[in-house]
């Protein structure tokens, strides 16, 4: 449990998401990530000198990865200031968000910025020398699809790990399923209503390049599809005996953002309404059974939660990286909890996974609502690559 570690009303912001292969397919996800920072800090009035460290999130090998960190502190601002660089797939804002406040408790630092960015698309492809191979045959990885395909341990595919929690639980349908997920766009929807002001509490525009001398801006998310129920019933699954259609799965998506983690004072200091603290309470972790991802998010939620000293029903809000729907339904049923209740305007189900800031962005949804709701504790849970889960509990008061 964490008593000094604090993120500052408004001391945040997420791009949209854009799906991959649309405007942002061809940004470095590191200029950009930290161009936007830049440009953020300055709307703010916030001196990036103020900050002592950077912890820096993504898990897509760009050009130059080698210097992630320190080059991402040059861009936004802050020269000459240190960093590290974390990869954690799924739960890598989450991570890096426990790192930051791990260095506030100890009085490591007090006061740093958590970037987090990621491109999927265009996603490299990386060969290594095998020269005991035949004809001297490399070693080739595909990023993203190999990855998502399966992976050194098991060779599992995403989707299927889903469905190994749905058969080991019982008693999810593809009905439910589709049920959920027509929910989760309606959900979204909501963020979208009065020109997206829910959304605009913590959303900017990110820019990228159309030509040499052209730029070109985007607003919201990009790439979202329309769900209903009855677009969602006669879609066949994936794996035949499943229950997840294509739309009842996240998809891959590019973009970055930011938070401020610092002491309480500092905090207060920069908030943008000095009413409202935003504290990080507490971080769960955990590994499940092998080829059953989605399960973590249970385990990882009740170690948050017990380190928080709370239980479930003390949490106002509840957000989750969901990249299939099977994930909310097992957690609601074994938490005992109301799956059309969690993840309020909106979820990386609908509008996408670009890997780093998934969850970064789901952190500030949550902080929102919650100050909406006039404070509370928050709960932030979801999977990750290698069956694993990483949670948090955030309270606003």
């Amino acid at each position: 449990m964490y008593s000094k570690a604090y993120i500052p009303y408004g001391g945040y912001y997420s791009t949209p998401f854009a799906r991959w292969q649309g405007s942002l397919q061809n940004e470095h996800a590191v200029e950009l990530a930290g161009s936007t920072a830049k440009k953020w800090l300055a709307t703010k009035e916030i001196d990036p000198k103020i900050f002592e460290y950077l912890v820096f999130g993504k898990t897509i090998g760009q050009l130059y990865t080698f210097y992630d960190a320190p080059w991402a502190a040059s861009l936004m601002g802050a020269p000459n200031i240190s960093g590290m660089h974390i990869s954690q797939a799924c739960s890598t804002s989450t991570t890096v968000l426990n790192q930051a406040a791990a260095a506030i408790e100890t009085g490591l630092y007090e006061t740093s910025f958590c970037l987090l960015t990621d491109r999927c698309s265009n996603g490299p492809f990386t060969i290594w020398p095998n020269p005991k191979g035949p004809g001297g045959e490399v070693i080739k990885e595909s990023w993203m699809m190999d990855n998502f395909d399966g992976g050194p341990w098991g060779g599992v595919a995403m989707i299927q790990t889903a469905e190994n929690v749905v058969n080991k639980a019982g008693g999810i349908t593809k009905e439910d399923v589709d049920r959920v997920t027509a929910r989760r766009y309606e959900q979204y929807q909501d963020a979208l209503a009065n020109d997206r002001a829910f959304q605009k509490r913590y959303m900017i525009p990110a820019e990228y390049k159309i030509s040499k001398k052209k730029m070109g801006i985007v607003e919201a998310d990009e790439g979202i599809t329309p769900t209903t129920l009855e677009s969602l019933t006669p879609l066949k699954p994936v794996i035949p005996g499943g229950v997840h259609s294509f739309g009842a799965q996240t998809h891959p998506a590019d973009g970055n953002c930011g938070l401020i983690v610092t002491t309480r004072d500092k905090a207060r200091e920069l908030s943008t309404d000095k009413n409202l603290e935003v504290q990080i309470v507490s971080y769960g972790y955990a590994r499940a059974e092998q080829a059953h991802m989605a399960m973590a998010v249970v385990p990882s939620a009740r170690m948050a939660l017990e380190r928080a000293g709370i239980g479930i029903k003390d949490v106002k809000a509840i957000k989750s990286h969901n990249p299939f729907t099977a994930n909310d339904l097992y957690m609601a049923n074994e938490m005992g909890l109301d799956v059309m209740t969690m993840n309020n305007y909106g979820c990386s189900l609908v509008y996408g996974h670009p890997q780093g800031p998934t969850v970064g962005r789901g952190i500030m949804e949550m902080i929102e609502e919650l100050a909406i709701l006039g404070g509370g504790y928050g709960l932030f849970t979801g999977c990750a690559a290698g069956d694993t889960g990483a949670a948090m509990v955030i309270k606003v008061s």
